[in-house]
């Protein structure tokens, strides 16, 4: 017989509302499976909630609220999680931070930046520093940490998500740290590539109109929650999860995917970029 892992509520608020979340359940006489039936939620995103690991999502709370009788418990306590979890990440970004740890897929589109998953630090940190110039140096640094801290997620060899990147040739033109820091950030690009933990597509500036050229989106697809399309501008960001929406999202992007360069290309590219930079000249633009 397996023994089961004993919850400890006093690490953090989200152990603490995990481990009421199966005391509740238990003292009903509720399975995982039995709990989350008639949701959209499988058992194992239920038992990540259990353990701390997951937000509780409002629709869930609501749900086990209502299968468990408490009374609204659950969901009026979601928010205190939330906070918890996120740290120094902006609020509109707490359910993205977690969506990435546990999707199967990560599809993401971006036209003037690399994305935060695959930033350095001097390129994070010339971003964050741009958007909030009158921050203070630890304030920055804090969220830089935070920034790059996300990209743990492929390191684990067991648990790394398929990561496809699209990116506008503009991202690897247009620099805004000096030359020795763009190449080395575009080294990371390879790197990761190299290691077959991302797979990575230029957009060709002359390319012409493409699907998405107003939007950068992040595409995430799970084995047990639906699907999550993220869609952010300079200080606001918005999770779509209607599934008219992220089907027309999804469409889109697979349209886009089909205008960029082959990821072999791509990777060969971007490589030359790199050296650009390394040997103090302009990146090539494609023609």
């Amino acid at each position: 017989m397996v023994r089961r892992k004993d919850i400890d509520g006093s690490i953090s608020v989200p152990d603490f509302y995990g481990k009421e979340l199966r005391w509740q359940r238990e003292a009903a006489g509720l399975s995982l499976e039995r709990l989350v039936e008639g949701s959209f939620y499988g058992k194992s995103h239920l038992s990540d909630i259990e353990h701390g690991k997951r937000r509780m999502p409002m629709d869930l709370a609501r749900h086990v609220d209502r299968i468990l009788g408490t009374d609204g418990y659950f969901e009026r306590h979601c928010e205190d999680v939330r906070r918890a979890r996120r740290g120094p990440h902006a609020a509109y970004f707490e359910r993205v931070l977690e969506a990435e740890q546990h999707a199967e897929a990560i599809e993401e589109w971006s036209p003037s930046t690399l994305p935060g998953l695959l930033q350095t630090a001097p390129y994070a940190r010339a971003l964050v520093r741009s958007a909030h110039p009158a921050a203070s140096d630890e304030w920055v640094e804090e969220k830089v940490r935070a920034r790059l801290g996300r990209a743990c997620l492929f390191e684990d060899d067991h648990g790394v998500p398929e990561y496809w990147v699209i990116l506008h040739e503009s991202v690897l033109t247009d620099a805004f740290v000096a030359p020795e820091e763009m190449a080395a950030q575009l080294d990371r690009v390879v790197e990761l590539t190299r290691r077959r933990r991302i797979t990575p597509q230029v957009v060709p500036r002359k390319c012409g109109p493409y699907p998405l050229m107003a939007a950068s989106i992040k595409v995430m697809t799970f084995s047990d929650a639906p699907p999550l399309i993220y869609t952010e501008a300079s200080y606001s960001g918005d999770t779509i999860d209607d599934p008219a929406l992220v089907k027309q999202y999804r469409k889109a992007y697979d349209r886009l995917r089909a205008v960029a360069l082959s990821p072999d290309t791509s990777l060969a590219i971007i490589e030359a970029a790199a050296e650009d930079y390394r040997n103090g000249e302009q990146s090539h633009r494609l023609e």
